[in-house]
């Protein structure tokens, strides 16, 4: 009996122990696929991308602990691990170094573990047939090619060496339009006489899977680019009208599913120094595909939810891109735009081009060297921002900076890290204006506003500019300086501050010294259109007392409606201000045409350090032929009017 109790006990811990054994190597093998089973569509894009995203998934599930490895491997394996998904995560987000390193893995898995080779790669982009090859392929290889020499200023080298970025006319359409099509792609590809070795063939069919997978579709490299900015979903057909379509005109709906009229998921466009060029010769295939884009595009640092109740969302990617996404019902159907801003080009002389610059670019740095209130005005990508960046450098390092924005743009602490600047934005639970109120209590000196988009904002920007800061600067949608400063006051007016036009627009007036206004022209050329002075009115007292001379009733009664005409003419036709403009652009050229006010001079000098001062006493030398006076002199010079006018004796003082 005793014999059996052990057999059976010695047969129990053997097939536990190969129960064990077998346990455990199955979790041993889980981790790397076994040999891939081949058939005439292995080699596609669709299999292989199939394929990577299984092995991707399998490797940050995978439990470490049932596998038996040692502490020194399990730590090396747990901190692979966590890499990898901190990778796959920062890559949505347009972390150019995660999408690098997920794309090595990539190349790995596929090479390493699926076996493309040489003989085989061509199944899923036909390198060797050009023929076969989709305005896509082409466009992917030429991008690439130039990117290994130009990096992310390839797709600024092919459009400026094939000149792409001109009007043309394309087949059905009347007027000329900016449009890279994809015969114009053909040509370029036909011209390059590309040649390419099998780890660059790789590296094009990883970047296809990767884009598909965890970038953002065909605008994946594109959007890495150095360009102003890139958007998605905002012409063609959207998917709501072909139903309606369907029912009215078969022949209409034929077309559009032959790809002869553009969808919505065909809109792709960059924003290219200035102008909005279409890509005809990309697409996103799919509405699916175009929605999945726009939902992944702005989820840098959680910004919530978008959805049909809270159908738009502003938000910034981590290379510092401004991201704007809307869906329906707000919108017509899906779209995104990415906006740029090239934070290594925004200095003065890198912007302002053209005869007469280097008077404009000494006069901008003047106005923010001598504490200017200056708004810089003009249409949407018409460079505000670009300017605003580049103005800021000129404010004095002892300053401390305190900027305002809807969402972040100017990014100012990554072109000095060592100033005190602090930025603000809006949030969905914290206004512009409970933002700007914090502003009052963080020693600022200077405040920038981003944009002064909102009434309560422009009413805010007019206080701190009178009593909290020493000055600011600020950008602004308006098309002339009436406009601005109508635009102002009446922001003043809806927030309550004021009742009176007049009495606002006096606020307004008396804080705001200059005006930069840029122009963007049909061409996609910028430029400084006018900086333009403001000019307070004063009003003196034109009243007399004549009338006590008069000895006749009638005299008086006279002398009386003079006062009275008066009093009735300032109320009803009252000017607060004067505007002037200090220089334009006239046929291609900035000229100088007016002199800054006495008032305004005195006060730049005041605010500025001896050298800046000997520069700017040149400057006013060189372009007006005289020289500025300080405040005191020229309060003596007024007093000495004054007097001279009363009759008196000037007082000198000692």
């Amino acid at each position: 009996m005793n014999i059996l109790n052990i057999i059976l006990i010695i047969l129990v811990v053997l097939v536990a122990g190969f129960l064990l054994y077998k346990f455990i190597k199955r979790k041993q093998t889980q981790e790397v696929e076994t040999a891939v089973e081949i058939d005439d569509k292995t080699y596609t894009l669709d299999k292989m991308q199939a394929y990577v995203k299984k092995r991707l998934d399998e490797i940050t599930k995978i439990n470490l602990y049932d596998i038996g490895l040692s502490e020194e491997e399990l730590a090396r394996r747990k901190n692979k691990k966590y890499e990898l998904k901190k990778a796959l995560k920062g890559c949505t987000y347009g972390d150019v170094n995660d999408k690098a390193y997920i794309k090595e893995l990539i190349y790995d898995i596929l090479y390493k573990e699926y076996g493309v080779s040489e003989s085989n790669i061509s199944k899923a982009i036909p390198f060797d047939i050009p023929s076969l090859l989709t305005h896509q392929d082409k466009f992917d290889i030429i991008l690439y090619t130039y990117k290994k020499e130009f990096a992310y200023e390839a797709l600024t080298q092919i459009i400026k060496k094939y000149n792409l970025a001109v009007l043309k006319y394309i087949a059905g359409e009347t007027k000329p339009s900016y449009v890279i099509t994809g015969e114009e792609i053909d040509d370029i590809y036909e011209k390059e006489q590309i040649v390419l070795d099998f780890s660059d063939k790789l590296k094009v069919v990883v970047q296809r899977i990767y884009q598909h997978y965890k970038g953002y579709s065909c605008i994946d490299e594109v959007r890495d680019m150095n360009i102003d900015g890139v958007s998605g979903g905002v012409s063609g057909l959207p998917e709501s009208f072909l139903s309606q379509v369907a029912q009215t005109d078969g022949d209409y709906l034929d077309q559009i599913l032959d790809n002869k009229v553009p969808r919505a998921c065909d809109s792709i466009w960059i924003f290219f120094q200035g102008k909005s060029i279409r890509l005809a010769f990309l697409s996103f295939g799919t509405e699916s595909e175009l929605k999945r884009v726009c939902q992944n595009i702005y989820k840098y640092n959680n910004p919530g939810q978008l959805s049909d109740t809270n159908g738009y969302k502003i938000n910034e990617m981590k290379d510092g891109s401004r991201v704007v996404v809307v869906r329906p019902s707000f919108s017509e159907t899906w779209a995104f735009f990415v906006r740029k801003f090239d934070v290594k080009r925004a200095t003065l002389e890198q912007l302002v081009h053209g005869p007469g610059k280097e008077n404009t670019i000494d006069l901008l740095k003047f106005l923010v060297k001598g504490a200017r209130i200056t708004a810089i005005t003009g249409e949407q990508g018409s460079g505000k921002t670009t300017l605003l960046m580049g103005m800021i450098e000129n404010i004095y390092e002892t300053m401390n900076i305190r900027v305002q924005e809807t969402a972040f743009e100017l990014h100012l602490r990554k072109i000095y890290p060592t100033r005190n600047i602090l930025s603000f934005r809006e949030t969905d639970t914290i206004s512009g204006q409970e933002g700007l109120d914090v502003q009052k209590k963080t020693d600022g000196s200077v405040n920038i506003i981003g944009e002064v988009a909102t009434d309560p904002v422009a009413a805010w920007m007019i206080q701190a500019a009178q009593v909290a800061s020493k000055f600011t600067l600020f950008t602004h949608h308006a098309k002339t300086f009436p406009n601005l400063v109508m635009a102002l006051r009446n922001s003043l007016l809806k927030t309550g501050m004021f009742n009176d036009e007049k009495t606002a627009e006096e606020q307004v007036v008396g804080v705001l010294n200059f005006n930069v206004h840029l122009v963007k022209d049909f061409r996609g050329k910028r430029y400084i259109q006018r900086i333009t002075e403001c000019i307070p009115v004063t009003n003196e007292n034109e009243y007399t007392y004549d009338y006590r001379q008069e000895k006749t009733l009638e005299g008086k009664i006279n002398r009386f409606f003079d006062n009275a005409t008066t009093y009735f003419t300032k109320i009803t036709n009252r000017e607060t201000y004067k505007y002037v403009d200090i220089l334009e652009y006239i046929d291609g050229e900035y000229v100088i045409i007016n002199k800054i006010s006495d008032e305004n001079l005195s006060e730049m000098r005041e605010n500025m350090d001896e050298v800046d001062m000997e520069e700017f006493d040149r400057f006013i030398e060189n372009v007006w032929g005289t020289k500025s006076k300080s405040k005191k002199t020229q309060t003596n010079n007024q007093e000495e009017i004054k007097q001279k006018k009363r009759g008196r004796k000037p007082k000198t003082n000692v």
